[in-house]
């Protein structure tokens, strides 16, 4: 595991600068190109180079759900970026890069589309109308006649609720955001909440008290964390987050309150990200194998162009209860 020091050393910064940016301090003035190298490092320090494979030149449409700036609120859309980027190169395939702003700038003869993130029926359409070559990364809806990179969401929200029951801990929430994909009117139905829903209610724990929603980000989770504590208080009570950075916001909004972590309240994240090692307390989370899901991703898409392969496939990628000392 890489250190904090390591990480100021390459990114030719202070420790303490780097400690703050990986805990989000609001009070830190440096600027986002600082932020995105250390969290760059942070993430690719264990990356392993391959040797390059056989040349086959072909031109990827990388569709990116966030831009560089929105992925600084969210590491996990940095890894599997990486992830798609080393195995891209590995493969000799030239990426052309777009946001979900830029759909009609993608050109009519691109060789295939990586898509990441989570994208309308209409979108998707649009895709298939530009090449078959179609791989979805982290879509949790319309994902019928593509290829697709997936995340099986109904045993991430079982390992932190099983594991939240182990520590004899029967008063459970969740904290989680709503999202609107772009054309849409309504905010779609985010599937980490629903597993959490029917999960807990066939437990006999559903109470929607403890069903906290806003946005996906840390001011979400430190916000809704507060108020929960103003109007609440805490004993004995375990939160599941949608994502690390409500988690890592929630957190801050604890420690605040001077409320004893996790004997009062207990926190498990998902996706692992990698500032999440170094909070403070450092937290528990669902890891989520992010790179692997950029390189699998690859390599469906290689399947495609190189094998001429006809039948779409789903990948469901492991995922793992990370312990640390919020639970």
């Amino acid at each position: 595991m890489a250190t904090i020091k390591e990480i100021a050393e390459k990114a030719d910064v202070s420790i303490a600068t780097v400690s703050r940016v990986l805990n989000y301090d609001p009070k830190l003035s440096v600027g986002d190109e600082t932020k995105k190298r250390i969290f760059e490092i942070a993430e690719s320090l264990s990356y392993q180079k391959k040797t390059p494979r056989k040349k086959l030149t072909r031109r990827i449409a990388f569709v990116h759900w966030v831009t560089e700036t929105e992925e600084l609120t969210d590491l996990y859309y940095m890894g599997i970026r990486h992830g798609i980027e080393e195995q891209a190169n590995q493969h000799h395939l030239h990426l052309l890069k777009y946001t979900v702003h830029e759909l009609n700038d993608i050109p009519k003869d691109i060789d295939g589309i990586l898509a990441v993130g989570r994208f309308s029926k209409k979108q998707i359409a649009q895709f298939k109308q530009l090449t078959q070559h179609v791989v979805l990364v982290d879509s949790d809806i319309e994902h019928d006649d593509c290829d697709a990179v997936l995340t099986d969401f109904k045993t991430v929200i079982r390992q932190a609720v099983d594991h939240l029951l182990a520590r004899n801990i029967s008063k459970i929430g969740f904290i989680g955001g709503k999202e609107r994909l772009q054309g849409s009117t309504e905010p779609t139905n985010d599937i980490r909440e629903y597993y959490f829903r029917e999960y807990v209610k066939e437990k006999g724990l559903l109470d929607e008290r403890l069903i906290l929603l806003d946005h996906f980000n840390v001011d979400s989770g430190y916000d809704l964390m507060d108020q929960f504590l103003d109007r609440t208080g805490a004993d004995q009570i375990g939160f599941i987050t949608a994502n690390d950075p409500l988690a890592i916001g929630a957190l801050k909004a604890v420690n605040e309150a001077k409320i004893e972590i996790p004997e009062q309240i207990s926190l498990i994240g998902i996706n692992d990200i990698s500032v999440s090692k170094y909070v403070f307390p450092a937290l528990t989370t669902i890891r989520i194998e992010k790179e692997l899901m950029g390189k699998t991703a690859v390599d469906l898409m290689m399947e495609r162009l190189r094998d001429d392969r006809q039948i779409c496939k789903k990948v469901y990628i492991d995922t793992t209860l990370i312990k640390r000392e919020t639970t």
